[in-house]
């Protein structure tokens, strides 16, 4: 088994973060291999940001990811970017608050108001890239939930730590009942 995932976005969404929280949980809970790889435009903030997550029960021969099984986009632009990168099969993952879906490719196109969600449920923005990593472990069940909030536990200090559990719960509440199909494939 091994699966592919980009998260794409502008610098601050916490797109790197998201990213390296799957990875930990992934090696650290869940007896798997993983990698993680990051990229940012030229300004730390409101620049392009991308970073490339490969999970797998083998050895893991090559960090960097080229097609993913599921691509994260938080920024049009990231959107327009990637979007034609993805598998088939695979899924394309985007928050309806930034991006708009204009590109048809052959994998599920996933949206999402997670943004909305943490702002209107928990009165901050800060944590909608938890929210996104929620919906993100609830649509593809290759991590446990659980797996994901001990790493939060561990790397959040105590001021962001709950905030940040919540809205990884109501992501991963969010899409189990939105969506029903089978999780995405992994080759």
């Amino acid at each position: 088994m091994i699966c592919r995932f980009v998260f794409s976005g502008t610098g601050g969404q916490g797109v790197v973060t998201a990213a390296i929280i799957l990875a930990e949980a992934a090696v650290q809970y869940e007896g798997l291999n993983a990698v993680q790889t990051q990229s940012f435009g030229p300004e730390a903030r409101g620049g392009a940001a991308r970073s490339d997550v490969v999970v797998s029960s083998e050895e893991i021969m090559f960090p960097k990811v080229i097609k993913p099984n599921v691509l994260v986009c938080l920024s049009q632009e990231a959107y327009d970017k990637h979007a034609r990168i993805v598998r088939p099969g695979g899924a394309i993952v985007i928050d309806t608050h930034y991006v708009k879906k204009r590109h048809a490719v052959d994998a599920r196109q996933v949206e999402l108001d997670a943004y909305l969600t943490v702002v209107e449920r928990l009165g901050t923005s800060l944590v909608f890239n938890s929210c996104v990593l929620g919906s993100l472990v609830g649509l593809i069940e290759l991590i446990n939930i659980e797996s994901v909030e001990k790493v939060m536990e561990k790397r959040f200090n105590e001021k962001y730590r709950r905030m940040n559990i919540r809205a990884l719960h109501l992501g991963f509440e969010k899409i189990k009942a939105l969506f029903s199909e089978a999780p995405i494939s992994f080759s």
